[in-house]
């Protein structure tokens, strides 16, 4: 990043949302350009002034590669500036953990603006797959902090809570998702997210942001967040702690 768009980034940043399907049309996220603006007005409104468009990679999604990522965001940034909505965009994306992964060089791993330092995935599984550690191990072998997506989604979590202190001891990074935070109360998703949001589990909050009926719960859920914990927290979590990612 050059040394006067790191200045702009310093001054006029605002919370950053590390986690969203922005991008138009190239997976379960936002299906039009003009979803995609309503859902950035929406942020921007929230206090958002950047966000992360992290779509899945997936087998079945092979143009969602740090190329096309990187282009698709370039695109929807010119949109946004022509409809005059204040929000900087960044690549990134949101790998499945497979054990296929390590076929991958260093290069084709998307990252956080794409610049090869932060990665993020996701993984649905009742228990900890045998490729689990052996594929983190490969991602963070290659100089990646690597970060776990919502793990207050994943059954194993849910079902073993303490699961965060071996992930923790073994570097791996915890993103909360703000829906999880706005779901009722009686959920599990609700129940574990607000028990690692207070127990400083968290590195970082993000939207997760798919469409703009999906989009008042995740805020609401921000809302939440500064009613357990605070704004300060609340702020290391959704500015201090993601503009690392930068």
């Amino acid at each position: 990043m050059k040394e006067e768009e790191s200045l702009m980034l310093e001054t006029h940043l605002g919370r950053i949302d590390v986690h969203s399907h922005l991008l138009p049309g190239i997976d379960d996220g936002c299906p039009t350009l003009e979803e995609s603006l309503a859902c950035a007005r929406q942020l921007v409104a929230a206090g958002y002034t950047h966000s992360f468009c992290t779509p899945h990679i997936w087998p079945n999604l092979p143009n969602n590669n740090v190329r096309g990522i990187t282009e698709r965001t370039a695109d929807l940034q010119r949109a946004l500036d022509e409809a005059q909505v204040p929000l900087r965009l960044l690549p990134g994306g949101e790998l499945n953990l497979r054990p296929d992964l390590v076929q991958l060089s260093k290069e084709q791993i998307p990252t956080y603006g794409m610049a090869g330092r932060y990665c993020i995935f996701d993984i649905w599984a009742e228990r900890l797959p045998s490729f689990f550690w052996p594929t983190i191990e490969w991602l963070q072998s290659k100089d990646l902090k690597v970060i776990l997506a919502h793990p207050e989604r994943m059954r194993a979590v849910q079902d073993d809570p303490e699961l965060v202190d071996e992930f923790a001891d073994r570097g791996l990074l915890l993103q909360g998702n703000l829906q999880c935070l706005g779901d009722p109360p009686h959920t599990r998703t609700r129940q574990v997210a607000e028990q690692f949001l207070e127990e400083g589990r968290y590195f970082m909050l993000g939207s997760d942001v798919h469409n703009l009926a999906g989009l008042p719960i995740r805020l609401s859920g921000l809302a939440r967040a500064v009613e357990a914990v605070g704004e300060d927290e609340v702020w290391r979590l959704t500015r201090e702690n993601p503009r690392q990612l930068l």
